[in-house]
C-alpha cells in the first residue's frame, strides 16, 4: 500500500509520530521522508511529533475534542468547550479548552487554538467522562457539572458569598439559564468539594442550586 494511501486510512485521527515511523518502517531515515510529506501537503504537521492528514490528499480532519486529548495528555475538554458543548453557555466557542494535570499553556496550530488549565489532583480526576463524537472516535470531557466547576476555580476574581453573587455570575457572566442549573447533580457535586479549590465559593453555588 503507498504511503498516502496508508496515511488517508487515518484522515480522522490525529497521527502520532511513532504511528508515522512504523507505516515508514520500510525506509532507511523515516523522519527524511516525514518532513518531505510535510513539504508536500501530504501530511500536515499539528505540532512537534502529531500530525493530520495533509489537504493535498483530503478535506477530512480529526475534531478539535479529539486533537485536543493528543495535543497535550494527559487533558480533559473542559470549561467553554464543554459548556457550550452541553448547551449550558449561548457562545460559540472559538477556542478548544481543555484541563491538564500539566502546566497551562496553549497552542496556537493550523486547525485552531487549544489552551490548557492546570487543576491539581485529586481534584482533578473528579468527573470525566469518555464521549463518543462520532464512529469508533471517543474523548475525554468534563461532565456539565465539573465543567462549571472548573470554570468557577479557573476564574481570577470569581468568589461567592451569597446566593445573589451567584446568580449575578451565572445569568451575566455565563449567561447561563438557571434551568439548566436544576438539571445538575448536585450529590456528585457535593462529593469534590472537600478536595475542591474555592470549597466556600462552590459550596454557595451549590446552596443556592438547591434553592431554585
Amino acid at each position: 500500500m503507498e504511503i498516502t494511501q496508508s496515511i488517508q486510512q487515518y484522515a480522522a485521527y490525529p497521527i502520532p509520530h511513532h504511528l508515522m515511523t512504523w507505516l515508514l518502517k520500510e525506509y532507511k531515515e523515516p523522519n527524511d521522508k516525514i518532513h518531505y510529506l510535510v513539504r508536500n501537503g501530504i501530511l500536515q504537521s499539528v505540532k512537534k511529533g502529531l500530525y493530520v492528514a495533509g489537504p493535498k490528499i483530503t478535506s477530512l480532519k480529526p475534531d478539535p475534542f479529539l486533537l485536543a486529548n493528543h495535543i497535550l495528555g494527559p487533558s480533559y475538554v473542559s470549561l467553554e468547550s464543554a459548556l457550550s458543548y452541553y448547551e449550558m453557555i449561548p457562545e460559540k466557542v472559538y477556542e478548544t479548552t481543555s484541563v491538564t494535570v500539566k502546566a497551562s499553556r496553549s497552542f496556537a496550530t493550523p486547525l485552531g487554538r487549544f489552551s490548557y488549565t492546570r487543576l491539581r489532583l485529586p481534584y482533578y480526576s473528579y468527573g470525566i467522562r469518555s464521549v463518543e463524537i462520532s464512529k469508533q472516535q471517543r474523548i475525554l470531557m468534563a461532565t456539565a457539572e465539573k465543567a462549571l466547576f472548573d470554570k468557577i476555580i479557573t476564574t481570577a476574581g470569581v468568589e461567592f458569598r451569597s446566593k445573589a453573587s451567584v446568580l449575578t455570575y451565572i445569568e451575566n457572566d455565563l449567561r447561563l439559564d438557571t434551568d439548566r442549573l436544576k438539571a445538575l447533580d448536585v450529590s456528585m457535586m457535593q462529593e469534590w468539594i472537600n478536595t475542591s479549590p474555592k470549597k466556600a465559593s462552590l459550596s454557595t453555588l451549590l446552596e443556592t442550586i438547591r434553592q431554585l
